[in-house]
């Protein structure tokens, strides 16, 4: 679902760019809407488990491999605009500081990944989700659907992304200047993986949270959902068996827990498609004689990621690495999205006052 740098042309990261900065700029605009000061570090810490999710790499046949985001989870909890946010956030320390996705393909990583799979998910989930109760298994349901097919829709769109490069762009000799793959090639590539196992694990994640949450914590799951009515007597057995665990505690938990197996990551390599590296593409298979013009060039032109490949041992223990990793990323992660998310309900207030003529110290006459 990252596409590196060098997979795509600089056109096309130019136009990811010039979709993806609106759109991030409407969303900072927009957040405060929804995310008040209280939920602010409910969203640091969503944006978080966004980095954990993705670092967990579910290997596919052929070689590849899949994971799922979180955006859908975030959409639901708190509205797609601040998926937007807290995705792209999360996508810009993979990029800068793990090498994970590329610098220059920043711009359509966020459209695929914190644009397109929100959107998707939350329109899904509002569908099937209609008019039931806050605490209606109907919920559950759709927020697996939801996630499941947002996340099928932002692999189809990294599919097409890559696909149409063949056709656009070629040297003198009719070769591939960028990624070889054809839309016959990539968009079978990105669809199976992402249909069979990683859009299955983005709806068990956001479904399980939901469930969780009509039992643990209704004023949290209510604040995307105004208005929605609330069963009582489901809402009265829910209160009846709830663990006495707070929410907080539980969420700290689960991200431990996340942060220790993130080495399993590195069970998934993942080469067949030349993820790691151009000098992993089979080129013989591809009918091509050298690694594509561009995609050489383009490829890994960024060199100051600090733990590229979520290691800075080295590969001397990388077990220990992916786990600093996780740390590092989870903390960077969740203090600038908390920052941001601070300093946006910050200004949302300032202008408040300063269009109510009522707020104080300000003289009516």
């Amino acid at each position: 679902m990252h596409i590196p740098d060098g997979y795509l042309s600089p056109q096309t990261c130019a136009v990811g760019f010039a979709v993806a900065v609106p759109v991030m700029a409407t969303a900072a605009a927009r957040v405060h809407k929804r995310v008040r000061t209280r939920h602010v570090p409910t969203l640091a810490v969503l944006a978080a488990v966004c980095f954990l999710i993705m670092m967990f790499n579910v290997p596919i046949p052929d070689g590849t491999t899949a994971h799922a985001v979180g955006g859908a989870l975030v959409a639901i909890l708190l509205g797609p605009w601040a998926a937007v946010i807290a995705v792209s956030v999360a996508l810009a320390f993979q990029a800068l500081l793990f090498g994970d996705g590329g610098v220059l393909a920043y711009g359509t990583n966020v459209l695929n990944m914190a644009i397109v799979l929100p959107f998707v998910a939350f329109g899904a989930y509002r569908l099937i989700s209609g008019n039931a109760s806050l605490t209606s298994g109907r919920r559950v349901v759709a927020g697996f659907i939801g996630g499941y097919i947002g996340l099928t829709a932002a692999a189809l769109c990294v599919g097409v992304e890559l696909g149409i490069q063949p056709m656009l762009f070629r040297d003198a000799s009719g070769a591939p200047l960028y990624s070889p793959y054809h839309l016959s090639q990539a968009i079978p590539a990105m669809l199976l993986a992402h249909l069979a196992v990683a859009g299955i694990a983005e709806g068990i994640v956001t479904a399980a949270v939901v469930a969780y949450l009509q039992r643990a914590n209704l004023p949290l799951l209510k604040v995307n959902h105004p208005g929605v009515p609330i069963d009582a007597a489901s809402a009265a057995a829910g209160r009846s068996r709830r663990l006495r665990l707070r929410p907080g505690v539980v969420a700290g938990a689960v991200m431990a827990l996340l942060v220790v197996l993130t080495p399993l990551g590195l069970l998934a390599p993942g080469g067949a498609f030349g993820e790691d590296a151009p000098e992993d593409l089979d080129l013989h298979a591809l009918g091509l004689s050298k690694i594509p013009e561009g995609l050489n060039q383009y490829n890994g032109i960024w060199h100051s990621a600090i733990f590229n490949g979520y290691d800075y041992t080295r590969d001397t223990h990388p077990a220990v690495g992916y786990v600093i990793s996780a740390i590092v990323g989870i903390l960077a992660v969740g203090a600038v999205v908390y920052a941001l998310a601070k300093v946006v309900a910050l200004a949302a207030g300032r202008r408040g006052s300063a269009n109510d003529p009522a707020a104080p110290g300000r003289v009516r006459t």
